[in-house]
């Protein structure tokens, strides 16, 4: 039992709240759908409640087919000084960025900081960029459980 209990607080002792996320992309309509929609709206003679239901309906539509992605600049993603993970022509690396020259990415993988690596821009893929950022909602389960563990050992000296 003591095994388990010294193995679970050394789990949690390595355990890292830094994640690397992604940053949610921006998704902008079509301008034709929004002006299809203005003109059913305006066009139309029919009662109001026609009228709504009938946007509502292509709009629904138009939000499953005709959404694009907003294209990601790699240059603005990137930052100097910061954690990145990052995928260049299939093989992900963990990064510190160091400076962009012109359009090649200089950084240094995070395990060997003496090692320099340079990426051109359209070698990196934009999509699978992954920033190191604190996760509050891993932080906070981690909180909790500590706390339980440690009115467990109380309760059981108690005991």
């Amino acid at each position: 039992m003591q095994k388990y209990l010294y193995l679970i607080l050394i789990s949690f002792s390595l355990t890292s709240c830094y994640t690397y996320q992604r940053k949610k992309q921006v998704v902008e309509p079509l301008e034709n759908g929004q002006e299809s929609a203005k003109k059913t709206v305006n066009g139309t003679a029919a009662s109001a409640k026609d009228a709504t239901a009938d946007v509502k309906s292509k709009k629904a539509q138009q939000t499953v087919n005709e959404q694009i992605p907003v294209p990601i600049n790699v240059q603005n993603e990137l930052q100097p000084t910061k954690n990145y993970k990052i995928k260049v022509d299939g093989r992900a690396y963990k990064v510190i960025v160091d400076k962009w020259e012109g359009d090649s990415l200089v950084a240094h993988p995070i395990s060997k900081p003496e090692k320099i690596l340079k990426f051109h821009k359209n070698q990196i893929n934009a999509e699978t960029i992954a920033e190191k950022r604190f996760s509050k909602p891993l932080s906070d389960i981690l909180t909790v459980v500590t706390y339980a563990g440690i009115g467990v050992g109380v309760w059981m000296l108690l005991r």
